[in-house]
């Protein structure tokens, strides 16, 4: 009997903060299905990411980066044009963003779409440390039970 392996592998590339992956096999299979632009996520720290898109022979006006409710969307279009050797078809590419994790600068260089990604969770939803007061208050009596 032979054996299936599955590559789990897009569920990583196309999620960034996520420890979830199985949520996402759809959207997984889908990109699974396009790889243009090539790119990749790198994790600089605890709370922060890069995703950087090869985009060689666009220009930063022929992108745009687009961010709204944890999906980062990248398209690129460009005039019809006879190019030999660099691809320059249109594309757009969707990236899912855990909670928290917004946008913080997109920068073009050497035909590099670097998008940095920070994750910030507001004051109220982290763990805090709650006081136990040492003594109950005084005022508090006890309710007399009977046996049953």
């Amino acid at each position: 009997m032979a054996t299936r392996s599955y590559d789990f592998s897009p569920l990583w590339r196309s999620t960034i903060g996520f420890d979830r992956p199985f949520d996402l096999a759809e959207s997984a299979q889908r990109a699974a299905e396009d790889n243009y632009p090539p790119y990749n996520i790198e994790r600089l720290g605890d709370d922060r990411y890069q995703i950087s898109l090869a985009v060689a022979g666009f220009s930063p006006d022929e992108i745009s980066v687009m961010a709204e409710h944890n999906v980062v969307t990248i398209e690129g279009s460009k005039p019809e044009k006879a190019y030999r050797g660099i691809s320059t078809r249109a594309f757009e590419r969707q990236f899912n963003l855990a909670d928290y994790v917004q946008v913080k600068n997109a920068a073009f260089d050497n035909g590099l779409l670097k998008i940095e990604l920070l994750r910030e969770i507001p004051e109220a939803m982290k763990p805090r440390r709650i006081a136990i007061n040492g003594a109950a208050p005084s005022n508090v009596t006890q309710i007399e039970t009977k046996a049953a």
